[in-house]
C-alpha cells in the first residue's frame, strides 16, 4: 500500500471537524516547506553518501603541523 492510499483510508474515516483541521495543517506544511523533494522522485539535486567520491582532493601534507602554530607546540 502506498502513502497516498494509506492517507486516503485514514482521512475518509475522520469526522468533518478533523478533516478541516487536517486540511489546515496540510496547507501550513505546504507553505512552510515549499521546496520539499519527494523521497521517491529521482532528482539530480539529491546527494547521498559517496556522491562526491573522486571530486575532493586533500594535500599530501594535510596531517603535517602548520608552521604558523610552531610556537604553541
Amino acid at each position: 500500500m502506498n502513502t497516498d492510499t494509506a492517507l486516503w483510508q485514514v482521512v475518509i474515516n475522520m469526522p468533518d471537524a478533523l478533516k478541516t483541521e487536517l486540511l489546515h495543517y496540510a496547507e501550513y506544511l505546504l507553505i512552510k516547506y515549499p521546496k520539499v523533494i519527494p523521497i521517491d522522485a529521482p532528482d539530480e539535486q539529491q546527494h547521498g553518501y559517496g556522491s562526491w567520491a573522486g571530486q575532493i582532493f586533500m594535500s599530501s601534507d594535510f596531517d603535517e603541523p602548520l608552521e604558523e602554530l610552531e610556537e604553541y607546540m
